[in-house]
């Protein structure tokens, strides 16, 4: 049985890198200059390796300018807010776990917001220090504020409390939501156009400087947590199991926990308020696999940079000319089911 279960694993994700691959080709292809998924592949492979072929120039450009590093940003977004999720989910044993639950999408946005709008005031020399990376490293330490606050609040003597977590959590989006709100009150029209789209999530700015810096975030993020899945295996069992087998829960916590304050404030600096990703997408994967970390956290990487897509065509699509934020879509689908999933547990009496 168990090794049935570790074959679909391995199925699946290799059925998801193909999926991947798939739709990074169609990806590319979607926009007022539509391309077949052949044209696509010999204008990324022109990117990277000089590929000869037949396609006018223009086409070439746009692939490499707009559309690649765009696509290749939803993967990353997606993959580092789906493994945050999985990762912090496991850690709190609680599946209504979130990055934006607990506040640290919240956070982030409260430093990134703060960076935007007083970039040219007392904010001007943290500018001049860290140039193109100040964004992200503000989201990050936002990010990692609101997190050791919601852990310190939940955590006791007798352990974590879930339910205070969340609690803690929404207290925390209230007050980073107070404080977006008090900054945006101070901002001017250019800023306000920004903070609008921003808060609603886009990837539609991405450049391949966005995307370098991004990824080298998020890529810790990933590659350091997965490095983790035997000892989130272990918290499976609870904390007190958990150090009876070796595990150094204290420091598994506070390790992760920074690992997904860097990976969710680089993706909110760069992409804005994208919801639900961590919270629907270790839930379709848990479901399908079982709660193995070992295949649940890879599998969540893919599916997670793989749902970032499609729903970044849809944004693209549904009321073309004009582009839908990608933050509605995934709200659209993510609102529903976290709905229904407080209603299953609540029926289960696991709430």
């Amino acid at each position: 049985m168990k090794n049935k279960r570790e074959s679909a694993a391995r199925y699946s994700i290799g059925g998801l890198c193909l999926a991947i691959i798939f739709c990074t080709g169609v990806s590319v292809g979607v926009g007022p200059m539509p391309l077949s998924i052949v044209e696509s592949f010999q204008a990324i492979l022109t990117r990277f390796f000089s590929f000869n072929n037949e396609l006018p120039q223009y086409a070439i450009v746009v692939v490499e300018s707009i559309r690649l590093p765009r696509t290749l940003l939803g993967l990353v977004v997606g993959a580092t807010l789906a493994v945050s999720g999985a990762a912090i989910q496991g850690l709190f044993r609680n599946p209504l776990a979130d990055p934006g639950l607990i506040g640290v999408s919240s956070g982030a946005a409260l430093a990134a917001v703060a960076s935007i709008v007083l970039a040219g005031s007392i904010l001007k020399p943290v500018f001049d220090l860290f140039g193109s990376y100040t964004l992200s490293i503000m989201a990050f330490l936002g990010g990692l504020g609101t997190t050791c606050v919601v852990a310190w609040i939940a955590t006791s003597r007798f352990g974590t409390s879930i339910t205070t977590m969340l609690l803690a959590g929404i207290a925390i989006n209230i007050a980073c939501g107070s404080g977006i709100g008090i900054l945006t009150y101070l901002a001017d029209d250019t800023m306000l156009r920004t903070l609008t789209f921003w808060q609603m999530g886009s990837l539609g700015g991405a450049t391949w400087t966005d995307l370098s810096i991004t990824s080298l975030m998020c890529m810790v993020t990933l590659i350091c947590i997965l490095r983790y899945s035997k000892q989130l295996n272990a918290l499976l069992l609870g904390e007190s199991e958990a150090r009876h087998l070796g595990v150094n829960v204290d420091a598994v916590k506070f390790r992760i926990i920074l690992l997904v304050a860097l990976g969710v404030g680089a993706a909110v600096a760069v992409s804005g308020m994208i919801g639900f990703v961590g919270l629907v997408v270790p839930h379709i994967v848990r479901m399908s696999l079982g709660p193995d970390h070992r295949y649940l956290l890879p599998a969540s990487a893919l599916l997670g940079g793989l749902f970032l897509v499609l729903a970044d065509m849809l944004s693209r699509t549904l009321i073309a000319p004009a582009e839908l934020p990608i933050g509605l879509i995934t709200a659209i689908i993510g609102g529903p089911f976290f709905i229904a999933l407080i209603a299953l547990r609540s029926n289960r009496g696991a709430l």
